[in-house]
């Protein structure tokens, strides 16, 4: 029989009816968007805030580059000047440990070098192999997967001098490290100027992607990512969990990063700045856990260890744009301008530490090697051209499913509106980005949202042909031909996972769309549509079919 349970035909109602809801406020775009921005310059208290009801969903399909425009630049981060800034901040630590052994190796002479590599002349050539022994003592393990087993920096020595650079481990574990702080920086950086949907993402091993929506220009952006981030390092006076404490004369309260709930009390005078900290890299302490360490360079170090010294068994909170990251109890005397930070962290989270340590300012610079504004008129055009294309392609479908099948190609065009609709509230809900190969994907969808239809209607012509009855015939051809479509669709939505994984930019815009297409086109075809039918069938009860 054709019959569909009660609670099935609840269910295909209440999806389609949840996912229009979600697709509704893309129909009042400016408004809602107003409404968002509003919300969050309040912290999400939509008391008081007009223009959408709050009981409303408002979450919407995010306009891409090309169709908001903004600003696309394409920077190349110079990997080679950490290179040098790693050996400048180990020559103190050079220095030290050959003045301690001054009667092996003579005087220590720092030699100019510009090419990423620490040359030291001593005194006495006779001592060179002691001296390159005891630098070599300074090596560490590579902080890296990759360079398990390697040390981070090679020693070698001819005649009188002795040289340091980094090891190839070391440098690609470094380029790394590098341009994921550069990322997080320039994400940090832009989102501070509350911009929707930037994309900033790697492109080959030290290439950034920066898409900013919204932007001006390219200059604007590039002034944006300029812009240094405060680092400072400051006494604990206390914590609370109430952010409206009033802090005494020379105090201020500023929130924990980790805890929503969590605020310090600090003395506003920073113990050392972040311009003084020369490097933090993810370690491990003495019991093999995860951990950070850091280094300053020599004033920092200097005023870093009399604090230290002072402060025993006192917290000290390391502040990051007005948000406490770390609040480290302070175990010895820590002299030399470097420490390691401990607790409770997996490997990722002292990675991501290191990295939020070392964001006060971007690593190395950046070459920008493509600069390009997309106006807003522009980004128009291609909505409204995106609209016309979408019209026109929809409108030739409905006329071919009705003009071929009838009463049951309206019931097709019923279920492809309904797919349109169930197309954006999908992406309103996962938060995705449209961009101009994205109205593509879904021009696309229109045309093979009525394959499976199509199918169906032609399997139910030749079932007709048995002549087992109407009833028979719709249930056989929507039994025999749902195969068919399971395996044309798989084989397409297949493609579009490959796209999403190894494309970037438009084609995972692309991706996307056609994705969610396929899954929303499958679903109308083989339970909305079919519904529908046996909804007509119920209350028609025809004798005869003309599909």
């Amino acid at each position: 029989m054709l019959q569909i349970e009660t609670w099935k035909r609840v269910l295909i109602w209440g999806l389609v009816a949840l996912g229009l809801l979600l697709a509704l406020p893309n129909a009042f775009y400016s408004r809602v968007e107003t409404y968002n921005d509003e919300v969050a310059a309040q912290a999400g208290d939509d008391t008081g805030v007009g223009g959408w009801p709050s009981f409303l969903p408002s979450g919407l399909v995010n306009l891409g580059l090309d169709l908001r425009g903004g600003a696309h630049l394409l920077a190349e981060v110079r990997v080679e000047e950490v290179y040098q800034t790693r050996m400048e901040g180990l020559w103190p630590e050079v220095r030290n440990l050959l003045r301690d052994h001054r009667d092996e190796v003579g005087t220590i002479r720092l030699q100019p070098s510009d090419d990423g590599t620490l040359v030291v002349r001593i005194g006495d050539p006779a001592g060179l192999d002691r001296a390159v022994e005891l630098v070599r003592g300074l090596s560490q393990p590579v902080a890296s997967l990759t360079g398990a087993g390697a040390s981070d920096i090679v020693v070698s020595g001819a005649g009188d001098t002795i040289t340091v650079q980094l090891s190839e481990a070391e440098r690609l574990a470094t380029d790394d490290r590098t341009v994921r702080q550069s990322l997080e920086i320039i994400r940090r950086r832009i989102d501070e100027v509350g911009t929707r949907e930037p994309t900033i993402q790697r492109q080959g091993s030290d290439r950034i992607l920066i898409q900013v929506p919204g932007i001006g220009s390219a200059a604007e952006l590039k002034e944006i990512i300029g812009t240094t981030a405060q680092l400072t390092f400051q006494p604990v006076v206390s914590s609370t969990t109430n952010g409206d404490t009033r802090p005494s004369a020379g105090q201020e309260v500023l929130p924990s990063l980790d805890d929503d709930g969590l605020f310090y009390v600090l003395e506003t005078a920073s113990v050392v700045s972040g311009e003084e900290l020369v490097d933090a890299q993810p370690s491990f302490d003495q019991n093999g856990r995860p951990a950070v360490s850091f280094r300053f360079n020599p004033s920092g170090a200097r005023k870093f260890g009399d604090y230290t010294a002072e402060n025993i068994g006192n917290p000290f909170a390391i502040v990051l744009d007005n948000e406490v990251i770390s609040a480290p109890v302070i175990q010895a005397h820590i002299a030399g301008g470097s420490g390691i930070i401990t607790g409770n962290f997996s490997v990722e989270e002292s990675t991501q530490l290191a990295v939020l340590l070392r964001a006060g300012a971007l690593p190395a610079g950046l070459d920008f090697l493509e600069e390009r504004t997309i106006g807003p008129e522009l980004g128009a055009d291609s909505i409204q051209a995106g609209k016309i294309a979408c019209i026109v392609a929809g409108v030739a479908v409905l006329v071919f499913m009705f003009a071929s099948y009838g009463l049951f190609g309206l019931f097709a065009n019923i279920a492809l509106i309904l797919n349109v609709g169930l197309i954006f509230g999908l992406l309103s809900m996962i938060g995705a980005t449209l961009t101009l190969p994205g109205i593509a994907g879904i021009v696309l969808t229109i045309g093979m949202a009525v394959d499976a239809n199509v199918l169906v209607f032609e399997r139910i012509r030749e079932e007709l042909k048995t002549a087992k009855g109407p009833a028979r015939a719709i249930e056989l051809g929507y039994d025999r031909a749902l195969s068919a479509i399971i395996d044309a669709n798989i084989t397409t939505f297949i493609v579009a996972v490959i796209l999403f994984v190894l494309g970037s930019g438009p084609v995972r815009g692309f991706s996307v769309t056609l994705g969610i297409g396929i899954l929303t086109s499958v679903f109308t075809a083989i339970y909305i549509t079919r519904l529908i039918v046996v909804m007509w069938f119920e209350r028609a009860r025809p004798k005869t079919l003309e599909i």
